[in-house]
């Protein structure tokens, strides 16, 4: 068969499905696994990550760098546009900083599907920190590419 009509996993329930393929993807990311980035959750269409803001994240003001912030978002992001196992991959995404993160925090990212439609996709990730706060809010646009998470057998 066509890997248009069969696609690796097929026979998977969608929820096992995105289960594997986060499992496969977090052994691949070196750099989320560098940074400690924990992977909590994975669903169709949904994903959520969570950080320690340890001290070698913090900028010259002595708060997290946005640029740890956006990371953290961005790989949840990835977990849940990824997760009907079709490669995808970033097509654009902002993010708004709403509060400062200190030291210690623990933050955790959600990622959530608001749209997918053909190739592309919308996704909003929160980030709050232990408090519940809301930190930043991040929104990326996917959009889907040739192959598989996991290979077709």
């Amino acid at each position: 068969m066509s890997t248009d009509t069969h696609h690796a996993g097929a026979g998977m329930a969608p929820e096992d499905l995105a289960k594997a393929v986060g499992a496969t993807m977090y052994e691949a990311d070196a750099c989320s696994r560098a940074l400690g980035f924990e992977l909590l959750e994975v669903r169709p269409g949904y994903a959520r990550m969570s950080m320690t803001v340890r001290p070698d994240f913090l900028n010259g003001h002595q708060i997290c760098h946005g640029g740890l912030i956006f990371t953290l978002a961005d790989s949840t992001f990835a977990f849940a546009c990824n997760s009907y196992n079709i490669n995808t991959v970033a097509s654009g995404c902002s993010i708004e900083f709403l509060r400062p993160v200190h030291g210690g925090d623990v933050l955790t990212a959600e990622a959530i599907e608001q749209t997918l439609s053909g190739r592309t996709g919308i996704y909003d990730i929160r980030v709050t920190n232990r408090a519940g706060q809301t930190v930043a809010m991040f929104r990326g646009k996917s959009a889907h590419i040739k192959g598989t998470v996991i290979p077709a057998a």
